[in-house]
């Protein structure tokens, strides 16, 4: 695997996710922002953060695997959530940890999560972009 995560000493090792990530691979992969769209473009979830969160998850592993690579090679993760509030944490997480089951993967990466007005379609309630470094 191309990524180290690490919760280096002195600062918070919190256990949703890493501090920062190593990577050591040779090709750097920059993916768009995912959506709850199947592989038809069709909404997935609507209504239901956990849904989408999934399914934006779901996709970014599809993408990887289309190009060798796997969600274990993701080095870093940027999440924009429509109006987030706390409230909305366990739904992140239970979003989260369906997608890890169904990729067979630790979900556990460097995260930035953002609160946003809105996204590019009025029924998108989640966006996930990642980049990825594959050997």
């Amino acid at each position: 695997m191309a990524v180290e995560l690490v919760n280096p000493a002195g600062l918070p090792a919190p256990e949703e996710y890493r501090q920062l990530s190593i990577a050591t691979g040779s090709r750097l992969v920059f993916l768009s922002g995912q959506v709850a769209r199947d592989a038809d473009g069709n909404p997935v979830g609507a209504g239901d953060l956990a849904a989408q969160v999934e399914q934006a998850y779901l996709n970014i592993g599809t993408a990887l695997r289309g190009i060798g690579g796997s969600f274990d090679d993701v080095a870093k993760l940027t999440i924009y959530v429509v109006n987030w509030g706390p409230d909305k944490y366990q739904l992140l997480g239970e979003g989260v940890a369906r997608a890890a089951a169904k990729l067979g993967v630790d979900p556990v990466k460097p995260i930035t999560l953002l609160g946003v007005a809105a996204l590019g379609e009025p029924d998108l309630l989640v966006e996930v972009e990642a980049t990825a470094v594959l050997e």
